[in-house]
């Protein structure tokens, strides 16, 4: 899958490569990350990317046409979309992560001060997503976000494909509770079912704890999940 970021501070981006899982899925060719400093599609000397917008207010807005020349500019895999962060945009979820992580190529456009020149949304981009109803200072950490969520769904970018069945959304339902060693600490022990080796037993319990979690703490979220669980009966299992 090839991913390609659209931003005027593109070493934000190197701190994807500090994880491991990033670095190995890179040079396993799983993925292909360009990031593209959008200053270098400026026309003038002075490489300016943005302009004071009309009608009056404060900031700036970053303008469109180094926009859509990084847009064109970017080889092009069919069948690609170009996403656009924005608080505006559609909620992301784990649901629309895992269709995202189905199209060979995404371009993410990181905007900045008060936004882009709604005539680049309109013309050039095919979704504009949020990773939440809270305003942040650009959209690098936004995309930084959502590379991360459909890069794991990404076959092979993730050693176990079981780590990733059993994240939280993934099944409709928050993730159980983990424990490691050791067995108590502090008068807190792990619950006896986890250390009985009964693996039938241990799998009912989580499945119970992981419905109890979700209705404890997000239960709004179930009906949606359900919802989309029967739309697309197929999402959860190994692609491969």
């Amino acid at each position: 899958m090839k991913f390609d970021v659209i931003t005027i501070f593109p070493q934000i981006f190197e701190s994807l490569r500090v994880s491991e899982i990033w670095k190995r899925a890179e040079s396993a060719g799983r993925i292909e990350f360009g990031v593209h400093d959008l200053r270098a599609y400026a026309e003038d000397k002075h490489q300016t990317v943005d302009d004071v917008p009309f009608g009056g207010g404060p900031g700036m807005v970053l303008k469109i046409e180094p926009l859509v020349r990084a847009v064109e500019t970017i080889a092009a895999v069919p069948g690609r979309k170009v996403l656009y962060a924005s608080p505006q945009g559609r909620i992301l979820t784990q649901f629309w992560v895992s269709e995202l992580a189905q199209v060979p190529q995404l371009v993410v456009v990181a905007g900045r001060y008060e936004g882009v020149d709604e005539r680049f949304v309109e013309g050039w981009v095919d979704e504009t997503f949020s990773i939440g109803d809270y305003v942040v200072a650009g959209g690098e950490l936004p995309a930084m976000v959502l590379l991360e969520a459909v890069a794991r769904q990404v076959p092979g970018v993730v050693g176990s494909w079981e780590s990733v069945a059993t994240d939280s959304f993934t099944s409709g339902l928050l993730k159980y509770p983990q424990y490691t060693r050791p067995a108590e600490f502090r008068g807190k022990a792990v619950p006896e079912v986890l250390r009985s080796g009964n693996h039938r037993e241990i799998e009912r319990w989580r499945k119970a704890m992981a419905l109890k979690r979700t209705l404890e703490r997000r239960p709004a979220i179930l009906a949606g999940s359900i919802l989309e669980t029967i739309r697309s009966p197929e999402k959860g299992k190994n692609p491969d």
